[in-house]
């Protein structure tokens, strides 16, 4: 049997697939399982897994219409089962699924919008359950696939290399940061693409926090984020203002994610670096506004979310519109209105525990 994952989304889906991706192994040992990538990032995560014989990368954004077209066309029929990550809900993933032509075309029936986003070109699938994390929906999928109930729920997985581990140990020997200090990783970005930017909390707010956590705790607060986020990393840094505070700059997430290991504390709005945190068994503070906690709260691994749970969140489900906020008083409340303080109290009790 050959399986072609397509993971056309971020780094956060990818990971948040990978438990449903060991099942799917469990049930089908022999089987050729490839992946379908457009993101440097998915990329390195799926390359690494030891589930994934192949991953195929394309730069559909890039490449446009009539090549990206032509390069579906060449992958037509090789496969006998494609997945649509979840939440992989716009039309062109489940066109992309159906050129490809595999005999089962698996994904979600979306609660929402899933008729105009083309839902019906997929034929084995499951209904959306707005009570489900992800990793829980693409069991679920696997489970339809296989014809079979999993008891497991596995972890997320981001394995690193000893090149790596050792990468993070010079960055730390560099800094002078040892063993025994206290180190807080912060993310302040998340992802900017429709409207989504909205989810941040305020790089002031990030620096504030950063302030007070080292003048109680004396620790080494490491900021972290894409190459996009370089600004807004030294935004944050600026507003610390301290010798304790250090931006992290890397070439690819895996560097990253070997530094952020170190971290004693881990806290993020809702990104990708999220899920990284939890792939890595961080306690992890999450600052989340609209979106529905149950989708995306970082998976088996000790955490605290911090929301100011209104009574219209959450507002974000998976749909194509872009984020927008119908609340007259203040938009975005949820998350302009979520004090330092809060987030401080609750780090103090991960600190404190």
């Amino acid at each position: 049997m050959k399986i072609l994952i397509i993971a056309l989304s971020g780094i956060g889906d990818a990971l948040m697939f990978t438990p449903a991706l060991k099942l799917l192994k469990i049930n089908y040992p022999d089987a050729k399982i490839d992946a379908l990538a457009m993101f440097t990032g998915v990329k390195d995560i799926l390359s690494r897994n030891e589930y994934i014989n192949e991953v195929l990368f394309y730069n559909f954004l890039k490449q446009g219409t009539v090549k990206s077209f032509l390069y579906l066309l060449k992958l037509r029929n090789k496969y006998d089962v494609s997945i649509n990550v979840y939440p992989s809900n716009r039309k062109e993933y489940n066109i992309f699924s159906f050129l490809i032509g595999a005999k089962k075309r698996a994904a979600v029936n979306y609660l929402r919008k899933d008729f105009s986003n083309l839902g019906f070109l997929n034929n084995v699938t499951i209904a959306e359950n707005d009570n489900l994390h992800n990793v829980e929906e693409n069991i679920k999928l696997v489970e339809k696939i296989s014809q079979k109930e999993f008891n497991l729920k596995p972890s997320l997985e981001l394995p690193l290399s000893n090149e790596e581990e050792i990468y993070a140990e010079k960055f730390f020997q560099k800094e002078n940061i040892s063993a025994d200090q206290f180190v807080i990783g912060f993310h302040p970005g998340c992802a900017t693409l429709k409207n989504h930017i909205k989810r941040r909390w305020e790089p002031e707010k990030f620096s504030e926090l950063g302030k007070k956590l080292i003048k109680n705790f004396d620790a080494k607060i490491l900021i972290f984020g894409g190459p996009e986020e370089i600004e807004l990393k030294n935004e944050v840094l600026r507003g610390i203002n301290s010798t304790n505070a250090f931006q992290v700059e890397t070439k690819n997430l895996a560097h990253s994610a070997a530094i952020m290991k170190r971290c004693n504390l881990f806290i993020t709005n809702d990104s990708s670096l999220m899920h990284v945190a939890a792939a890595l068994r961080l306690n992890v503070i999450a600052i989340i506004g609209p979106t529905n906690t149950n989708y995306i709260r970082p998976w088996q691994t000790k955490h605290k979310i911090i929301s100011l749970n209104l009574e219209c969140a959450p507002c974000f489900y998976y749909s194509p519109k872009p984020l927008t906020c119908t609340r007259k008083d203040v938009q975005f409340k949820c998350i302009k209105e979520l004090s330092v303080d809060m987030v401080y109290s609750t780090a103090e009790k991960f600190i404190s525990e």
